[in-house]
């Protein structure tokens, strides 16, 4: 049969000494060290999270402005076409303008030698005709 004695209590004490030092040398540090990690992990992962928000904000900013480009691109394109359809109207309207300006030159040019042309024929017309006249009739008129 088991006796029950001082042998006992002081087993007690010595597993509650051994609990409190094995407690203080080992299970503490050791705790410590794991709450460390485990703060330093969670560190970790919210700067990989941080960084992986930062990444995808930098990604929308970057596609943001690549897209106000192009329609910026785009808007600047058109200006300049509409820019080139003017001048292009404008350089189409001075050359029709020009060649309208010719043409009334050349007419007048055409009407004039006509004009001289027809006088000098009319001179010639009465020489002509007196001497026409003079070889059917076979005498001056």
């Amino acid at each position: 049969m088991v006796s029950i004695d001082m042998s006992l209590l002081v087993q007690i004490v010595n597993f509650l000494f051994l609990i409190w030092a094995l407690n203080l040398v080992f299970y503490k540090p050791i705790r410590n060290i794991l709450v460390q990690r485990r703060l330093k992990i969670s560190g970790l992962e919210d700067g990989a999270r941080r960084l992986n928000q930062d990444t995808e904000e930098k990604d929308r900013a970057l596609k943001e402005g690549l897209r106000q480009a192009r329609e910026k691109g785009v808007a600047e394109k058109a200006m300049f076409e509409q820019e080139a359809r003017n001048q292009e109207k404008q350089l189409i309207e001075k050359i029709n303008e020009k060649a309208r300006a010719d043409l009334a030159q050349i007419r007048e040019r055409i009407t004039r030698e006509t004009e001289t042309a027809r006088a000098a024929l009319q001179k010639e017309i009465e020489a002509f005709a007196d001497e026409i006249s003079r070889k059917i009739l076979g005498r001056a008129v």
